[in-house]
């Protein structure tokens, strides 16, 4: 298959007489009060003879005709900390838009010619931080264009489950994981969501649609909250407002449409629309192994229309959404499959749709403060049904189906935010924020799955009702120097029907030793509700109106971080990063002897309904993180992530144990390599190495299960054993090639290169127990797996072409 990607390669022509040029432009603002910046030099800084530009009186900077190629752009200004940004990649088909924000000089005396990597979005993050680098990311091999799956190669993320992108930060759940969109928390943007998780198979955000990101995983700034492990706070881009651009792209994971370009050219309005519609079925036919038996059928849409009104104000519209349903249906199996990553003794009907849409409108006062409010709709609606399989012991044909499990899960939500950002001088900056989030939210549970011969419906959920979280902050900014930045700030929360209340203080550090060394550190109190279903359950014996954990409080968390950075050349820095996180009044079921905790809630496809609970828990994580990182440069790139953590819960029994996430360890090992193919194409290589420890399982008492039906551990022994460590190798091979207006690109993700045979669960089978006497079995992860896509660019005519 490799051999005919490479000669189909060799067939697309890659030279002609003409120059293949394209154009960088870009906004310059302010960082602090987001006022445009005149006069502002913008430079190439590794092109002979020299090319560059100056800002206009809007910020607006334009570099014409630069040869197609990889770039690094140099920005200076009087009064301003230079930024310096590398690897910005130049087509013939698409132009480039650089955004750039500028800080100003702590002490206002001269041009400031220490150059800064964009480190971070978000003013006020000084700590624990990743900037979500699209370009940058999407060069990981085996991470699939998805977002959460990028993020799982920075240190202290991990992922090691094959079937599902879940982020898990410094040992914490994924649940605890924070989704946000333009300003607006959203629900979990994953097809195929389950509530009470953050993860899923495929995500929804396609990176083609973001703009660079923030990715938080310790004591966040005070503008975020109802989270405890982490934040991943997405920015969509703006289309292009100045011509008509276009992207088609055919591959295993789906096939995409793009679009983007100006709605008004004189006031700077555009589009960004981007639909996608999976293609597995496709593979199915050809007996392609797609790592299921079933194939899951998906499609989303996402889009931005940005509209400025006059200079001083703009208004935008946004939305993603996306549909899927999967039918995992075993019963007409004639044998037994290690394929399966559902049940294996029922078939499982399953609907997830989510979407968002909303609008934000910004207004600049003046040149030192100005304000934003986001308003949207979100809502999230989940089906399933499940039919029990009875089977012949002889021959394993199915004999007859049982209804067994039904539910559907609405939660809407009216979500708003609203902050002001004021420049008190160079030195200070304030801003303070209220978000409201407004749940409609419509439960309903029945089951009779346990034991299987029960033929009485058992009603665990059965709520129509609304509740509502709200959030205030204020968060501050003081740099003494250029080399010191302090920020402190407080977050408060108030969850309306059980009057759940919180108030959170945040700190952060940065050091500038000198200009190759910097120490940061941070603390953070994070507070986190509990998914909404579990407030609303209730006994099977007891009416719908008795809910047994509706009061149950936040869970909360204190972070203590500090850090260390490197700057050993200008394309080379390693990073030390040591925390401390001390979580309390954690939910824990109250029966005796129970070692359950919420903590380790938050993966897989199942919901939970745990027994009453109490905020009695505790837990705590601790580690220490390495990376050294060597930017694109010199045709190639290296990446370098390990961790090395504890993490802890503790139930009602009173003793600390493992939580799901204690692997201990996780390493990433990354590089990349490109090369000139011709004049104007690129050969694109990429490798992953993956190493982590063995997940975690608890051994289950085999009696009591047999009778119950399903897996029932021993709580005493909870995750007392470890699967063999988790190892991958992704190789990605592609290229690139340039035509006077049109880009294309080709490549191929060869996931698990050795097919390593990785342990996903050992899972418990009633029908198993009944047919061989033995109930368990493992279930694997994905072997091999060739992803390959194809990509076209291309655009209209800009409009001084066409007017000429």
């Amino acid at each position: 298959m490799v051999k005919n990607i490479f000669l189909l390669l060799l067939l697309v022509p890659v030279l002609c007489f003409a120059q293949r040029t394209q154009r960088i432009k870009g906004t310059i603002v302010d960082k602090e009060s987001k006022t445009p910046l005149i006069g502002v030099t913008v430079s190439i800084s590794n092109i002979t003879p020299s090319m560059g530009t100056v800002s206009d009186a809007d910020g607006k900077y334009t570099i014409e005709n630069v040869p197609v190629g990889k770039y690094t752009l140099s920005i200076t200004y009087l009064g301003y900390q230079s930024v310096t940004l590398n690897d910005i990649l130049v087509t013939s088909a698409k132009e480039v838009i650089v955004p750039v924000e500028m800080e100003e000089s702590a002490v206002k005396m001269k041009e400031i010619t220490v150059s800064r990597k964009r480190e971070h979005i978000n003013e006020m993050a000084v700590v624990s931080t990743k900037t979500f680098d699209v370009q940058e990311t999407e060069r990981y091999a085996g991470s699939r264009s998805d977002p959460a799956r990028m993020a799982s190669n920075f240190a202290g993320t991990q992922g090691g489950d094959d079937s599902r992108n879940d982020i898990i930060i410094r040992g914490n759940s994924p649940q605890g994981v924070l989704w946000r969109m333009e300003g607006i928390d959203i629900p979990n943007p994953n097809h195929f969501s389950i509530a009470g998780t953050t993860g899923g198979p495929v995500c929804m955000i396609n990176s083609k649609t973001l703009a660079n990101s923030d990715f938080f995983m310790s004591a966040f700034p005070g503008e975020y909250g109802n989270a405890i492990g982490g934040v991943f706070d997405v920015k969509l881009r703006n289309g292009n407002n100045d011509r008509h651009e276009f992207t088609g792209q055919f591959g295993f994971l789906g096939t995409e449409l793009a679009a983007e370009g100006p709605i008004s050219r004189k006031k700077g309005s555009s589009y960004m629309f981007l639909y996608r519609y999976s293609t597995l079925a496709i593979f199915q036919g050809l007996n392609i192994k797609i790592g299921t038996s079933s194939v899951p059928n998906y499609q989303d849409a996402t889009f931005k229309v940005n509209l400025p009104i006059g200079k001083k104000s703009n208004l935008a519209f946004f939305g993603i959404g996306g549909l899927s349903n999967i039918d995992l249906v075993v019963s007409t199996l004639t044998k037994k499959s290690e394929e399966l990553y559902g049940e294996d003794d029922r078939d499982q009907y399953f609907v997830s749709n989510t979407g968002v849409v909303g609008a934000t409108f910004s207004h600049t006062f003046n040149q030192n403060t100005y304000t934003k409010f986001s308003i949207a709709q979100t809502a999230n609606d989940i089906y399933s049904r499940h039919e029990y399989v009875y089977r012949d012991p002889a021959t394993y044909l199915t004999d007859s189906l049982k209804h067994i499990l039904g539910y559907k899960f609405f939660t809407g939500s009216t979500a708003a935010h609203w902050y002001m950002n004021k420049k008190l001088s160079a030195r200070q900056t304030l801003r303070v924020g209220i978000i409201n989030n407004y749940y409609n939210l419509n439960f309903v549970d029945s089951s009779r799955q346990y034991p299987p011969a029960r033929q009485d419906w058992q009603h665990r959920e059965n709520f129509k009702g609304s509740t509502d979280l709200a959030q205030v902050y204020v968060q501050y900014k003081y740099r003494p120097s250029d080399k010191l930045t302090l920020t402190g700030g407080l977050h408060a929360q108030y969850l309306t029907h059980n009057s759940s209340s919180a108030i959170e203080p945040r700190l952060g550090m940065r050091w500038a030793l000198d200009e190759n060394n910097i120490i940061t550190a941070g603390y953070g109190l994070h507070s986190q509700m509990q998914p909404l279903y579990i407030y609303f359950a209730h006994d099977t014996g007891s009416p719908s109106s008795v809910m047994k954990n509706y009061d149950i409080g936040f869970t909360r968390s204190h972070h203590l971080v500090a850090g260390y950075d490197h700057v050993i050349s200008n394309d080379v820095r390693i990073r030390f990063e040591a925390y401390y996180q001390y979580l309390f009044d954690v939910p824990i079921e109250t029966r005796a002897g129970a070692s359950y905790s919420v903590l380790n809630q938050g993966t897989g496809y199942s919901r939970y309904f745990p027994d009453t609970l109490k905020n009695l828990g505790t837990g705590y994580n601790y580690g220490i993180e390495f990376t050294l990182e060597k930017k694109f440069s010199h045709h190639y790139y290296v990446l370098f992530t390990g961790s090395l953590f504890d993490s802890k819960a503790m139930g009602n029994d009173g003793v600390y144990r493992n939580t799901d996430y204690n692997t201990r360890y996780a390493v990433n090992v990354l590089g990349g390599y490109e090369k000139k193919i011709g004049k104007y194409g690129t050969l694109i290589t990429g490798v992953k190495v993956t190493f982590i420890g063995g997940k975690l399982y608890s051994p289950v008492d085999t009696a009591a299960s047999n009778v119950y039906g399903d897996a029932i551990i021993i709580d005493s022994l909870r995750n007392t054993l470890q699967f063999t460590p988790y190892f991958r190798t992704d190789l990605k091979v592609g290229a690139r090639f340039n035509s006077k207006k049109v880009t294309h690109e080709i490549g191929l993700d060869l996931v698990n290169i050795f097919n390593t045979k990785n342990i996903l669960s050992q899972s418990y089978s009633y029908g198993l127990y009944q047919q061989t006497g033995q109930p368990f079995y493992y279930q694997y992860q994905l072997g091999f797996l060739p992803i390959f896509y194809y990509r076209i660019d291309f655009g209209t005519k800009r409009h001084t072409e066409t007017t000429k």
